[in-house]
């Protein structure tokens, strides 16, 4: 078991990778690295460097779309480096789960639903992360989280982890209260002195204030929290925008505009023109501090809260 019950969400392309993981899961957290948008190998590495910076028994998963082209790939790739598990979201395969089971590695579904918690669970879910609507980045529902939470604690009997809108310590013990066995938060770790995106990125986090907060429909199909630039102004019409080079990486895209480059663009550091996800309440995040001054602080918070 961890020492704290917080797993640090897995956010692509670049913003969680082994530096990022191994800081939470050496702060007694659990760290997942995020397989989208690096190649297989980069993969490969990134999980290799974050085993060998995690001291003790840290645990080390990888989050891997479904919606992705190279999900099978990246799926078997995790599972021969022996990760602690896998998480998926944006859809889910029958196939994974056998995988899973196979290498002997937990497989964790992001739902947003009762329904879909229960199908995950009779596939083999090992467990569920519940993302409401605060999240940041591609979203599955427009309810809150804290509204889902108990119905679908209801609905499963494997263990269930609250995401989406998690940022103080109170908010964790809220979730717990209602059955959730821990929690997952990216946008608090984002602020992190080791977080794996450039400077600018995490500066915007800092600077955002409430009404910066945008919804963006991406070429996934699906609504994406976003902090407003130059190219969100951009893509909230219907205008195509020129795609440079086709990465031809999802299974189904619209090809309105490239959501990988605009990820991509932004976490080489020009975060004015391509996409920075956040979710709902990055503007109470207002200094970027140390992973495990983080968990220091939400634990603090977490016992005065429950005392």
């Amino acid at each position: 078991m961890p020492k704290v019950p917080i797993m640090q969400g897995g956010m692509g392309v670049g913003i969680s990778l082994s530096k990022l993981a191994s800081a939470v899961a050496n702060a007694g957290g659990i760290g997942i690295i995020s397989g989208t948008g690096i190649s297989v190998d980069e993969m490969r590495s990134h999980i290799r460097r974050a085993k060998d910076l995690v001291k003790d028994a840290g645990y080390i998963g990888v989050n891997v779309l479904f919606a992705m082209n190279d999900f099978a790939e990246k799926m078997k790739a995790a599972l021969e480096e022996k990760v602690d598990f896998i998480i998926s979201g944006a859809g889910i395969s029958r196939d994974m789960y056998s995988w899973g089971k196979q290498a002997g590695i937990p497989v964790i579904s992001i739902v947003s639903s009762a329904k879909l918690a229960r199908i995950s669970e009779r596939l083999g879910a090992a467990a569920v992360v519940v993302e409401g609507f605060e999240a940041g980045g591609h979203l599955g529902t427009d309810r809150p989280m804290f509204e889902i939470l108990p119905e679908i604690v209801e609905a499963v009997t494997i263990p269930v982890i609250a995401a989406g809108g998690i940022l103080t310590g109170a908010d964790i013990a809220k979730a717990i209260a209602m059955g959730a066995s821990g929690v997952q938060m990216g946008t608090r770790f984002v602020a992190s002195h080791e977080c794996d995106a450039p400077h600018a990125f995490k500066q915007k986090y800092v600077n955002a204030e409430k009404e910066d907060l945008v919804l963006v429909k991406t070429t996934v199909g699906l609504q994406g929290r976003a902090i407003r630039n130059n190219f969100t102004n951009l893509i909230s019409g219907t205008n195509k925008l020129k795609i440079a080079k086709c990465h031809d990486c999802l299974k189904n895209c619209s090809y309105r505009f490239c959501t990988l480059d605009s990820l991509l663009t932004s976490v080489d550091g020009d975060v004015d023109n391509g996409l920075v996800f956040a979710g709902a309440r990055v503007d109470e995040i207002k200094e970027i501090l140390p992973v495990q001054k983080i968990i220091d602080n939400l634990t603090l918070e977490y016992l005065e809260s429950t005392n």
